[in-house]
Formats: structure tokens, sequence, C-alpha cells
């Protein structure tokens, strides 16, 4: 099978030609039709991801697929069964094996590409903001809120029932963020972040895969009880948080690592995946996809969202 794979961290993915895997116990194997790109694909290629992986090895976080054969002691999902899956790596392959507890059906409906482009993102936004116990009525901040993750969280946030403010960095990503449901708009590299969001009234849930001194803007301009969802850097800048600022308002910062579910909750995950599908059929979700390349273009692929060109998620179809 063709595979898109790392020989040396830090380098471009090459195109190789290696046996196709054989599921594990408990594993399936996928016919891989799409694979959705994620900002967390370009810190692992560079070995700067949470989850390390020994070289050579194929990135891809999630797919979407056809379940071709059954491991051991594995019963569901039945061959044939087209699925979406998170499986951490070894999308960017015709093949990939995928434990089946990680694996749903997904609507008949629903595109690949859209399949692919919608685990990760809608996701990490479903629990992060039921982890901030996100209230109707309240407002929500998001930083990078054109993003992957960010924009399903703008889409979430109103279908909660809050007041969602968006931060991004041109106009042409804030028009997305205002399709997508936002109430109000900050260019990021216009506008004082802090002073615009305290004259809106204030923070009560902060959603954040920036980091850096959007981060401390957006600690700012909290209000009391405020909740911090600190979900990634792209900045490249790991904020240090003073806890006299959290002190003073009663403010929570909540821990946040998505990918960490499928070691001690992988449940929850699936179950959120049904959950976000059964909103999906309803017309309630529409996974906004920028980019849609071949397998043979994944490198082009991550560097659509290194140099921060895309908007969405950006896709990779076999």
């Amino acid at each position: 099978m063709r595979a898109m794979q790392i020989h040396s961290l830090g380098q471009a993915m090459e195109m190789v030609d290696i046996p196709r895997p054989a599921p594990a116990k408990g594993e399936v194997l996928v016919r891989v039709l799409a694979c959705g790109i994620n900002f967390g694909d370009t810190l692992i290629v560079e070995g700067r991801y949470q989850e390390k992986f020994d070289l050579p090895f194929t990135p891809g976080m999630e797919i979407c697929g056809i379940v071709e054969a059954l491991g051991e002691g594995v019963d569901s999902p039945a061959i044939g069964t087209r699925i979406g899956a998170y499986g951490g790596a070894g999308g960017l392959a015709e093949y990939t094996c995928i434990s089946a507890d990680r694996c749903v059906e997904v609507p008949a409906d629903m595109g690949h590409e859209a399949v692919a482009a919608f685990l990760v993102a809608y996701g990490t936004s479903h629990l992060a903001l039921e982890r901030a116990a996100l209230k109707k009525g309240e407002t929500l901040l998001v930083l990078g809120a054109s993003g992957g993750v960010g924009l399903t969280a703008v889409e979430l946030g109103k279908l909660m029932g809050a007041t969602v403010i968006a931060v991004a960095r041109s106009d042409e990503k804030l028009a997305i963020c205002k399709a997508a449901g936002a109430d109000h708009l900050i260019h990021s590299e216009r506008d004082d972040i802090r002073t615009m969001v305290k004259s809106l009234g204030g923070a009560d849930v902060v959603y954040d895969p920036v980091g850096g001194a959007q981060f401390k803007a957006a600690l700012r301009a909290c209000n009391p009880l405020a909740r911090i969802l600190p979900l990634g850097f792209a900045s490249g800048d790991i904020p240090q948080i003073p806890a006299n600022i959290l002190l003073v308002k009663n403010i929570t910062v909540i821990g946040y690592y998505w990918g960490g579910y499928t070691v001690f909750a992988p449940e929850k995950l699936t179950n959120s995946f049904k959950a976000l599908f059964r909103i999906y059929k309803t017309g309630g979700l529409k996974p906004h996809i920028s980019h849609i390349l071949p397998l043979e273009q994944a490198n082009e692929a991550l560097e659509l969202l290194k140099s921060r060109k895309s908007t969405g998620k950006v896709v990779v179809t076999l």
C-alpha cells in the first residue's frame, strides 16, 4: 500500500510502498477514504507533540474509511461498514489498523471529507465546553476562532445558547466566524482583545488553542467565576498563569487534553462522536473545509496549517 511516512523528525514526509497491516486483537483493518489534518499533526512530525512515535511512522490522526477485516475478538463494526475514527496516527495511508472501540458508524449522507473533518474538531470542542459547564446566556470567548477547533467552538457555543466572541487574525477569517454564528468579532492583529472583551461585558468561558499574549489578554478580561480552557499553544508561547488574578476573580483554569481520553476514558470520545453525529443529522452542524488535497500532497496540507493559510479543516483524500 501507499503511505506517507516520517523517517526523520522535522523533515518532509515521503511516499513509500509498504506492506498492508493486519489487524491485531481488538482491532479492525480500515481502507482509508479521507484523513483530516490537524495542528497536532504539524507538531507530531517535528517531535513536539505530547505523544511520540517510533520512526518511521505514518501521521494522520482522524479518518473516514471502510472496515475491510476484523481482528481477533471483534464482531463490530462489521466488514463493509463506513466509519469515522480517531487513531492518533496512521491515517495518511491507504490502509490502517484501529482499535474497534474507537470506530463510529457515520451517517450515510455525510461525505467522506466531512467525516474526516469532523471528529477531532467537533469532538474537542464538545467535551471542552462540557467540562467548562458553559451555560445558556453566558459569554464564550474563542481565540483562534477560524481554525479547525476554534470554528467548531463558535458553532457549538451558539447551539448551547451562549453569546460568542470570536478572535481571528484577518477580516476574511472573521467573516467565516460570523457565518458560523459568532455574535462579536475581534481582529487579533488590529484590536485590543482585553479592552474589547471587557466592553462587551467580559468573558465567562475562554476557549484557547493559541496561548501566548492572547491568553494573557483573555485572562484579564474574565468575569468573576470564569473558566479558562487552555487546549493548545499555536502561538508557540506557553503562558505562565499569575495565580493572584485567579484568586481575586475566583477564576478556574481547566487543563484539557482531548487526546488523553483515549487512555483513561475512551468511551467518552465515542459517546461524544455519536451525540455530535445526531446533531449533524438535524442540520445543526456544518463542517467547514478550506482545502482538499490528494495523498501525494500531504506535505502541502501540513504546510497550510503551519502557515495559517487554512480556515476550518484541511482534508487529504485517498
